[in-house]
């Protein structure tokens, strides 16, 4: 890994996240590679938010890895910062040699360094695997989550 590289995410690299995104099941549903025009939006207003961290792995010049890290303040746990995981891909050529393990050490790592007491994702139920991946690095399955489309 020693040829890898973990930095914050650029404009540029919108195009290469969202075919990360798509490039699976779930995915292939719900993302549009064709139109980044939202996605460049949206990347522009969490670049602006000093509470939001997109990165990418790259290797090579490629990104081949990426998450989105997000600071919550709350009130709740004695008033516990959060840092909420989004978005975790791995190039399909890159699972299963530890890259989605680096950069989720590189998330808890982070979250910690900004002051973060806890740190917690969601993860699709049908992403098994990732479900298994997640508690292999400690993660528990302490509550349900629930989604609305609005």
């Amino acid at each position: 890994m020693s040829d890898l590289h973990i930095r914050p995410a650029t404009a540029g690299d919108v195009p290469a996240i969202v075919a990360l995104l798509a490039d699976d099941v779930l995915g292939k549903s719900r993302e549009d590679t064709a139109d980044l025009a939202p996605y460049l939006a949206a990347f522009a207003v969490a670049d602006a938010d000093p509470h939001q961290h997109i990165v990418v792995a790259e290797r090579g010049g490629r990104v081949v890895g990426t998450l989105q890290l997000t600071v919550i303040y709350g009130l709740s746990l004695k008033a516990a910062t959060r840092g909420q995981v989004e978005a975790v891909r791995v190039h399909r050529d890159e699972r299963g040699n530890g890259l989605g393990t680096v950069l989720m050490e590189w998330a808890a790592a982070r979250a910690k360094e900004l002051g973060c007491s806890l740190i917690q994702l969601s993860s699709n139920s049908a992403r098994a695997d990732a479900h298994r991946f997640y508690e292999r690095l400690g993660y528990s399955g302490s509550h349900i989550g629930f989604k609305m489309t609005l």
